[in-house]
C-alpha cells in the first residue's frame, strides 16, 4: 500500500484522515460508519488537508483504537487490521476496516447512548431505525441499497430538485411540514438509496440529485 497514493485520493466514502485519535467515543463513530457501509481505511497521523503530520506515540493510538473497537462498538469490531507506515520520518497508522457481515453496528457516543452511523460521501452520518433494519438484512456481497417506491414527501424532494440546484434540511422541513428529526431521516434514506447526494463541505449541509 502506497501511503502518498492513498492520501492523494482524498477523503471519501472509504477513506478518512485523522490527525490523532482523541477519544474512543469519537473514533468509534468513524469505525462504525465504515463497517456499516463498504469498509475502508482510516489514516491516523494525516490532517484534513492531507498533510502527513505523524503520530506522537503509535502504541497509544493503537490502544485507543482497540479500546474503541472492543468496548465502544456494539457488536464489537474484531476484524480491524493495523499497519504502521513511515513517511519522511513520521509514522502514520493505517486502520483497515472491512465491510461487516454483522450489521448494524452502533457506537457509544456517551454513557448509555449507542447510535448507528453510515458513511455518506466523506462523512459519518447517523442512521434511522429504518436504515438499521435495511443494514441488518444486507450482506457485503449484495448490492448496497435498492431503489424503492417513494412516498409523497420523498417525491417532493425530487420535484424540488428539478427546478432548484439544491435543498437544505430547513428547506425540506418547510416544504413538507416535518420536524427536524423526521426530515433528516427522510433525506438520509434518499441518499442511501441513491436518489440524492449529501454535501457537507459548506457551513450548512445540502442535498442535490
Amino acid at each position: 500500500m502506497d501511503l502518498l497514493e492513498l492520501i492523494a485520493r482524498g477523503e471519501s466514502e472509504e477513506l478518512e484522515f485523522k490527525q490523532k485519535t482523541t477519544h474512543p467515543h469519537r473514533i468509534s463513530r468513524t469505525l462504525v460508519s465504515l463497517a456499516n457501509t463498504r469498509g475502508g481505511h482510516v489514516l491516523v497521523g494525516v490532517d484534513d488537508a492531507g498533510h502527513v503530520v505523524g503520530v506522537r506515540d503509535a502504541e497509544e493510538e493503537l490502544f485507543v483504537l482497540r479500546d474503541a473497537a472492543q468496548h465502544y462498538i456494539e457488536p464489537p469490531l474484531t476484524t480491524l487490521h493495523y499497519r504502521e507506515l513511515e513517511e519522511d520520518g513520521r509514522t502514520v497508522l493505517v486502520v483497515t476496516v472491512p465491510e461487516s457481515p454483522h450489521k448494524p453496528h452502533r457506537a457509544q457516543v456517551a454513557p448509555g447512548d449507542w447510535r448507528g452511523y453510515v458513511r455518506v460521501r466523506d462523512a459519518s452520518v447517523q442512521t434511522s431505525g429504518l436504515t438499521e433494519k435495511l443494514l441488518a438484512r444486507q450482506h457485503p456481497e449484495e448490492p448496497r441499497f435498492k431503489q424503492i417506491p417513494l412516498n409523497k414527501q420523498e417525491l417532493a424532494v425530487l420535484d424540488h430538485l428539478k427546478s432548484h440546484p439544491r435543498i437544505t434540511l430547513a428547506q425540506f422541513m418547510k416544504l413538507v411540514n416535518f420536524g427536524k428529526r423526521r426530515a433528516y431521516q427522510t433525506l438520509i434514506k434518499l441518499v442511501l438509496h441513491g436518489y440524492i447526494r449529501h454535501h457537507d463541505k459548506e457551513k450548512e449541509p445540502y442535498y442535490t440529485v
